[in-house]
């Protein structure tokens, strides 16, 4: 069983810190861009929902897939691969602009992002079990830092023509650079232990079941949120500031998160996010001005982007460093179950009255509950590898 540990520097994370931001800003503007496109290739809106899923399906399919290109080409190589792939299928968008085409390559483009996720969280993750929060805050911060910068590119940039296509490709070609030129000390490959079905049905289940929502979520808010404010006579301009207020509130939360772990139990903190996004979706409801919805979507941003984080850390809490590869890609996976099914699910709310809104109230306010009962019945948790 080969998988990888580390006892890298902090100073050698700057390498698939920069690239993975880089990626990020590629990502968030691509991700409110192609809804937004359907109709100047002649497609109909509805199939935002389906090519949101088809992309997450590949997340899903990716997420266990991966772990042997790792072990072969090591992580920089890996990653340098990931992104490669991802850039094809970006080129081939506005060469094919084929409603099964655009199916097809997003599917393989969620399989290159499930990659880049493994390749970053292994790489950052993995060490000493006191600087794996730090490190963990430094992922998700890059990570989401980077989206909020690309959600601004709507605005800046702009949906037509080509350019958006350049600027992103450019992007990725900038973190393949990074990783290709820079310094950074990839994990040193040694023994690790993959989980088998028994111990993965050990793991923690408010931490699967915080992962799979936060799918739910977020795989409804990158995929059909830019249609939501169209549909609600905001601007273009303003839909990307404004998406880029939902990924600020994910990231301005993560100092937060890490800070409320410490005192408070995982579960109960994740109903307490569970409920600030339900307090969130109200106010939507309560006015129709733009101040109202730009706070609500952070508040929003804050809560769905808290769930996975947390939900990671609690289900790593008790395992042994060698099972950390193998469980982070359970948590991918079921985080990718989620985000498959999510766009789906709501796009089924979307001619409501309340839209997209009334799909994440509803999503939130009975996670709400779930968690507020299992934090409950607090319990010795099974420790997967025992």
């Amino acid at each position: 069983m080969n998988t990888t540990t580390s006892t890298q520097s902090q100073a050698g994370l700057l390498t698939p810190v920069v690239a993975l931001s880089l990626f990020a800003i590629a990502s968030g503007y691509l991700m409110s861009l192609i809804p937004l496109m359907l109709s100047q290739y002649g497609m109909e809106a509805k199939y935002a929902s389906w090519l949101a899923s088809a992309f997450y399906a590949g997340l899903l399919v990716g997420a266990g897939l991966i772990e042997p290109f790792v072990a072969r080409l090591g992580h920089k190589n890996a990653f340098v691969l990931f992104l490669g792939l991802l850039a094809v299928t970006i080129i081939i968008l506005p060469a094919a602009p084929v409603e099964w085409v655009w199916m097809t390559v997003r599917f393989i483009a969620g399989i290159a992002v499930a990659g880049v996720f493994v390749v970053v969280e292994s790489w950052l993750l993995i060490g000493d079990a006191e600087s794996r929060p730090k490190r963990l805050g430094l992922y998700m911060g890059a990570l989401y830092g980077g989206s909020s910068l690309g959600q601004l590119g709507i605005g800046f940039i702009g949906i037509d023509g080509l350019l958006p296509y350049y600027m992103i490709i450019g992007l990725i070609m900038m973190a393949i650079a990074c990783l290709v030129f820079g310094k950074g000390v990839q994990p040193q490959i040694q023994h690790h232990n993959v989980l088998n079905l028994k111990q993965i049905l050990k793991l923690n289940k408010a931490s699967i079941m915080g992962c799979v929502v936060s799918g739910l979520l977020l795989g409804a808010v990158y995929g059909l949120m830019p249609l939501e404010l169209k549909h609600r006579n905001i601007n273009i301009t303003q839909i990307g500031s404004l998406m880029a207020l939902v990924v600020l509130g994910g990231m301005a939360v993560q100092p937060l998160v890490s800070y409320l772990s410490k005192h408070l139990g995982k579960t109960l903190l994740m109903a307490l996010f569970c409920v600030l996004g339900v307090f969130a979706i109200g106010l939507t409801t309560l006015s129709d001005s733009t101040a109202v919805l730009a706070t609500a979507l952070v508040l929003l941003g804050m809560a769905a982007f808290a769930l996975y984080p947390i939900a990671i850390s609690l289900g790593c809490d008790t395992l042994d460093e060698s099972y950390i590869v193998s469980a982070t890609q359970v948590m991918l996976f079921s985080y990718s179950i989620g985000s498959v099914c999510g766009p789906v699910l709501a796009n089924t709310l979307m001619n409501t009255a309340e839209g997209l809104m009334s799909y994440l109230f509803a999503i939130l306010l009975a996670t709400a509950i779930y968690m507020l009962l299992a934090s409950l019945r607090q319990h010795r948790p099974m420790v997967a590898g025992e």
